[in-house]
């Protein structure tokens, strides 16, 4: 029988920083698996280390232990150029502070990651994603002239337009209110729909977690549950 292949695989990572009292351990060692087009929501109080967790899977940061492997590609083996290079090819982030640059308008801003990786005809790419969340009216704007939710949506085109296997949100909700966080919601899980995008999102909202085919729950860096959710299937 053979072994269903897996997008995301840690074993037994830990997280620690050292601080004017001495070393702190964030994350204790966590060990779980994701295959391939999952929806995951990782849960838990503030301070629990969801965030510390999604930072490491993504390869923003260092493990000080332990083992990541996205896609066969093992993150602990490599330098932050080797990550940068597998976060350009596989990798889609969306911040809960959108992190859009300010200098570009909409369109500019969802071409960037585009352009850095080489793809042909980042502008027609990006005209048509901007069609897909509906902002494509707006796509000579730039960031301070866009609501909250319409920066949003401009940074969840930004994290789809390179097509990513694997997708990371910090809290995409968060800063929403909740029209715009039903309507960032529905694109999200659209867009992984149609994509096949394996999605892992930090979040406090027990609704949006609940839009997920699994929760891990977080609790002062442990991994201490894991509880299979009902998908939301429209019209039921």
């Amino acid at each position: 029988m053979t072994t269903a292949p897996l997008m995301i695989e840690t074993k037994s990572v830990i997280k620690k920083v050292t601080t004017s009292e001495g070393e702190l351990q964030i994350l204790q060692p966590i060990s779980f698996s994701v295959k391939p087009g999952e929806s995951v929501a990782i849960i838990g109080a503030s301070g629990s280390g969801k965030s510390t967790l999604l930072g490491l899977l993504a390869g923003l940061d260092e493990v000080s232990g332990g083992h990541i492997v996205l896609d066969g590609e093992s993150l602990h083996s490599m330098d932050e150029e080797q990550r940068a290079r597998l976060r350009g090819e596989k990798v889609g982030f969306i911040f809960q502070s959108f992190m859009l640059v300010q200098s570009l308008t909409a369109i500019e801003n969802i071409m960037l990651p585009a352009e850095i990786a080489g793809l042909a005809e980042p502008k027609k790419l990006a005209q048509k994603i901007l069609e897909q969340v509906g902002l494509e009216h707006r796509a000579n704007h730039f960031p301070n002239q866009l609501s909250g939710g319409e920066q949003q949506r401009v940074a969840i085109a930004r994290a789809f337009i390179t097509n990513p296997k694997i997708l990371f949100a910090d809290e995409p909700t968060g800063n929403l209110d909740s029209k715009n966080s039903t309507k960032v919601e529905d694109l999200l899980f659209d867009l992984n729909r149609e994509s096949n995008t394996t999605l892992v999102l930090v979040t406090h909202d027990d609704e949006l977690a609940k839009r997920c085919s699994r929760q891990l729950r977080m609790n002062a860096g442990q991994l201490t549950e894991e509880t299979p959710t009902l998908k939301i299937v429209s019209g039921e």
